[in-house]
C-alpha cells in the first residue's frame, strides 16, 4: 500500500480543514441564495420586470461559496503538494496550522451568507415597495460581504505564511 503513503495525521487534518472551508461556506451559501430566491419568487410572480435586480439580490450570497473553494484551492492544490514536496509529507503542525487556516472561512463564510441572505430577502421587500431604492438594497448586502472578505483574506494569509518544517 505505498500509494497511500502520503496518508498521515498531518495530511488528515490539512484535508479536513479544506474540506471545511469548501463545504462549510457552500452550506451557507446555498442557505442563503435560498431564502432570497423563495423571497423573490412571489415578487417575480407579479412583477417579472424586477428579474435583473433580484438576481444581482440572489446572487450575492453565493460567493462565500467561492471564497470556501479558492481557500480549498489552494490548500489542496498548491499549499499541501508544496510541503509534501519541499519536506517529504505534511508533519502534523502543518497539518494543524492549514486545518486552522481554513476556519475562518469555513465558519464566517457559512454564517455571513445565511445573515447575507437574509439582508438580501429583506431587500426584496425594499424593491417590491419602492423599486428606485434597490440600491440601498445592495449596499445593505455589501456591509454583510465586508466580513466573509475579512475572513477569506485571512485564511489565505494564513495559508500562504505555513512553511516547510
Amino acid at each position: 500500500m505505498e500509494f497511500l503513503g502520503f496518508l498521515n495525521s498531518g495530511w488528515i487534518l490539512a484535508m479536513l480543514g479544506a474540506s471545511l472551508a469548501v463545504g462549510l461556506a457552500c452550506v451557507g451559501s446555498a442557505k442563503g441564495t435560498g431564502l432570497v430566491g423563495e423571497a423573490a419568487s412571489g415578487l417575480i410572480s407579479e412583477d417579472n420586470s424586477k428579474f435583473g435586480s433580484l438576481l444581482v439580490l440572489q446572487v450575492i450570497p453565493g460567493t462565500q461559496g467561492l471564497y470556501g473553494f479558492v481557500v480549498w484551492f489552494v490548500a489542496t492544490l498548491m499549499k499541501i503538494p508544496q510541503l509534501q514536496e519541499q519536506s517529504g509529507g505534511i508533519t502534523l503542525d502543518q497539518g494543524a496550522a492549514i486545518f486552522a487556516a481554513c476556519l475562518p472561512i469555513a465558519i464566517a463564510g457559512m454564517l455571513s451568507a445565511i445573515a447575507q441572505g437574509r439582508v438580501a430577502a429583506a431587500g426584496v421587500s425594499i424593491i417590491a415597495k419602492k423599486p428606485e431604492a434597490q440600491g440601498n438594497s445592495f449596499v445593505m448586502c455589501i456591509v454583510v460581504e465586508f466580513y466573509a472578505i475579512i475572513s477569506f483574506l485571512a485564511s489565505l494569509l494564513m495559508l500562504f505564511s505555513i512553511n516547510p518544517a
